[in-house]
């Protein structure tokens, strides 16, 4: 197949809206969590459980939405535990979120042989099915492309404005921007900082868990160990490379995905170059666009700094 045929090209860019609504999800929970001060290192973490735990949900039940609630849910609950651990244990942000990523790891691989043990064939739960919109599936090119997806694609989306407007036109999101910014003249006004600070991690836990859930019943409809593959840690670097905007993470999310897709279709064509420099591709990306922006991006001033009333 030629790269340049639109064959290639329109299964191209449908790989990378597909492959990009984990990165995407998770990114713009991260978005809320270091608005608000806190930097939550977890995030593979969570989408490795909510991933497992949805799984469970839609094996179990038969059900997909029974596995997205799964998910959800315990993406939440998890990102209560990572905010516990910040905000009121005041453990450093950093090692907390490294030790949630190993914990998170190794209890889901655990778990897994102890409940399915090893089998020729993994076990198969019931995905998401392919919501195509009426009309629009039929626009040349971008029908394609955009309209046959599942019902997380299309969520990911709309959350981009709805977390824009939350963040920039409501009280609550103001709330969040000024902790993250200077939690001391938060607090003098009487608004609860760690009460913010949980709202926003909790937030976080809850869209990653939906990220989670999209690797599992929205894609592959199997689990299997680290299937989260590093993509919370490139959402990480989507928040930064988006500046803390969640419109500026949907173009990071975009970018990242775009080079996961290329490489697995130029893997598919059989080009003669190691497979291992094509897995390399959007991690080497992630690396390269860190390096020209972060020295030019300032986070929120108060990110990654625990906040006590007597500090």
């Amino acid at each position: 197949m030629n790269i340049l045929s639109m064959t290639f090209i329109v299964g191209l860019l449908t790989a990378t809206v597909r492959m990009m609504v984990p990165i995407l999800l998770s990114a713009l929970g991260e978005t809320y969590s270091e608005r608000a001060g806190i930097l939550n290192i977890g995030l593979e973490g969570i989408m490795l459980i909510s991933a497992f735990c949805a799984f469970l949900g839609s094996y179990y039940f038969n059900s997909a939405a029974v596995g997205v609630l799964f998910g959800a849910a315990s993406g939440l609950l998890v990102g209560l535990v990572a905010a516990f651990l910040s905000v009121t244990l005041q453990i450093n942000q950093m090692i907390s979120g490294i030790a949630l990523n190993m914990a998170a790891a190794g209890l889901t691989s655990f778990l897994y042989r102890v409940m399915f043990g090893v089998l020729p064939i993994p076990p198969q739960a019931k995905s998401l099915p392919v919501l195509e919109i009426p009309v629009l599936k039929n626009i040349p090119f971008l029908g394609e492309i955009l309209f046959q997806h599942n019902i997380l694609v299309y969520a990911a989306f709309i959350l981009v404005p709805v977390s824009s407007i939350i963040l920039y036109k409501t009280s609550f999101g103001l709330k969040i921007r000024a902790v993250g910014e200077n939690p001391k003249a938060v607090d003098t006004v009487g608004v609860s900082v760690n009460g913010v600070r949980y709202s926003a991690v909790c937030i976080c836990g809850l869209l990653t868990g939906l990220a989670g859930t999209c690797l599992t019943i929205g894609q592959l409809n199997m689990f299997m160990d680290n299937i989260s593959a590093g993509r919370g840690f490139i959402a990480l670097a989507a928040v930064i490379f988006g500046k803390w905007n969640p419109k500026g993470v949907l173009f990071a999310s975009v970018i990242f995905a775009f080079a996961d897709a290329l490489q697995l279709r130029l893997q598919s064509l059989g080009f003669q170059i190691p497979y291992q420099f094509l897995v390399m591709l959007p991690y080497v990306l992630t690396v390269v666009a860190l390096a020209g922006v972060v020295g030019r991006s300032k986070g929120p001033a108060a990110l990654g700094k625990a906040y006590s009333k007597e500090g």
